[in-house]
């Protein structure tokens, strides 16, 4: 079911193992040397991430303060590309501080599992055809099952408080999450249906002369407004309903914990934007004049722009549209979706 991929980390891996052979024995190298490997694979996919958040974090700021008559970050670095660092280093210099009626070591732990989560997302993805981490047949059924806890965590994150304002936004979150898994799933389905495999590398071959999104235009409208909800991004921001109920899940937390929570922030949209480059847009495919991994990063960067875009566009939903849009709405159609796609290409 699941294997080590046959390209980045199996590189590494008999690189390691062959350097290990002659020091080690035979029954500690291989081990030690996929360890190795799988190290190597996370470090340069936790630097890559990092890049990614501080570039869109800095990019979203000046961004939204142009389209509204603003300048955004400008005196820490040139055109303020180091005001995010400057943050950065504010927020961690700062005490952490602790409800004394919260849940200590699961508070401490929630948003550090829910990063750990969508790390474990992108081991499946793959961002050119060797760069991935675990190559399975299923990748598709394991990245959604993996998502399927984050209301749980979510719920944990605001519980765990002991502040009932934070365990009441939870619930709203939670709430929002469960009522788009149905269409979530429906989509999904669409997408395995139309490539005829789980695998990710499957689903981007498929689309060597189409781009799913061509084919299934409805599924990816569907798909990317639930994927804006997982990511609690506009129109789906309960969480920062201030004017309701301060910030969610976040009202009780200190400020090295809200910079867990940014950083989280954007490490969903980078992860949102790669899932929805991979099933709809072909991943790594493109014209030779540039590398795999470059097509994949343009593509990835292009949907978080317009992700930003919706942000300073669409106005914030209540709660009671929020859950009328996933069950009225967005459920009927994608299983219109996957009536569509069996109909036209499958049967």
């Amino acid at each position: 079911m699941f294997g080590i991929s046959s390209g980045f980390v199996q590189h590494y891996f008999s690189a390691v193992e062959g350097a290990l052979s002659g020091v080690a024995g035979g029954s500690i190298a291989a081990p030690l040397s996929l360890a190795v490997a799988l190290l190597i694979f996370a470090v340069t996919l936790m630097i890559l991430v990092t890049a990614f958040i501080y570039i869109v974090s800095w990019f979203e700021r000046k961004f939204m303060a142009r389209m509204q008559s603003r300048h955004g970050p400008t005196y820490v670095g040139r055109y303020g590309i180091l005001q995010n660092l400057a943050d950065l280093i504010k927020l961690i210099s700062k005490e952490n501080i602790i409800p004394s009626s919260a849940d200590r070591r699961l508070f401490q732990v929630a948003i550090p599992a829910i990063i750990a989560a969508f790390v474990m997302i992108l081991a499946f993805i793959p961002l050119t055809q060797s760069y991935v981490g675990v190559d399975s047949g299923l990748a598709l059924i394991a990245v959604f099952v993996i998502l399927s806890f984050m209301p749980l965590l979510i719920f944990l994150a605001g519980w765990t408080s002991g502040n009932k304002f934070a365990s009441i936004g939870a619930q709203r979150s939670v709430a929002m999450l469960i009522s788009y898994e149905i269409p979530l799933l429906l989509v999904v389905v669409s997408v395995a249906m139309l490539a005829g495999s789980y695998s990710f590398g499957t689903i981007i071959s498929a689309q060597q002369s189409y781009w799913f999104a061509l084919l299934m235009p409805l599924g990816l409208i569907i798909f990317f407004m639930i994927m804006l909800a997982e990511m609690e991004r506009p129109p789906f921001d309960l969480r920062e309903a201030d004017s309701e109920l301060i910030a969610g899940w976040l009202t009780d937390v200190s400020a090295p914990y809200y910079g867990l929570a940014l950083f989280l922030d954007y490490a969903r949209i980078f992860a949102g934007s790669l899932i929805i480059a991979v099933l709809f847009f072909g991943g790594y495919l493109g014209p030779s004049i540039l590398p795999p991994f470059v097509w994949t990063m343009v593509k990835v960067v292009l949907i978080a722009v317009f992700i930003i875009v919706v942000r300073i566009t669409v106005i914030r939903m209540r709660i009671d549209r929020i859950l009328h849009l996933g069950w009225l709405y967005l459920t009927p159609l994608a299983v219109l979706n996957l009536l569509l796609t069996f109909v036209l290409f499958i049967h």
